[in-house]
């Protein structure tokens, strides 16, 4: 299913505080950090990423799934929007982050399997 909001990511630079708020918050199973520093919420949900080493940064940030990641970023580009973090494919996805005309960070997605 495409153009629907199905993942997240939380960055923190304290992870384990993170992980002990929105568990005792919403009763999320927050996993062990991964050689990157992420932390997979409810197995498929979303994740918690390390910053510590990224700037040390606070975000939310909502994914939309598509079902072209470089046509979207195209046509938000065409929109008004700034590319964030360009088109990336790994892990068994392709991803980009965008900021829309009004400063609001998202992101699109597609899992390539």
């Amino acid at each position: 299913m495409t153009n629907n909001v199905d993942y997240f990511e939380i960055g923190s630079p304290e992870p384990v505080a993170t992980k002990e708020f929105y568990g005792q918050l919403f009763g999320w199973e927050i996993g062990s950090p991964s050689e990157q520093g992420y932390r997979s919420v409810n197995k498929t949900e979303g994740g918690v990423w390390d910053t510590s080493e990224m700037g040390g940064n606070n975000w939310g940030i909502f994914y939309v799934h598509v079902k072209d990641v470089k046509d979207a970023v195209a046509k938000a580009e065409k929109l008004g929007a700034k590319i964030v973090v360009p088109f990336t494919s790994g892990g068994g996805i392709e991803f980009a982050h965008i900021i829309d005309p009004h400063g609001n960070r998202f992101g699109v997605w597609k899992p390539l399997n």
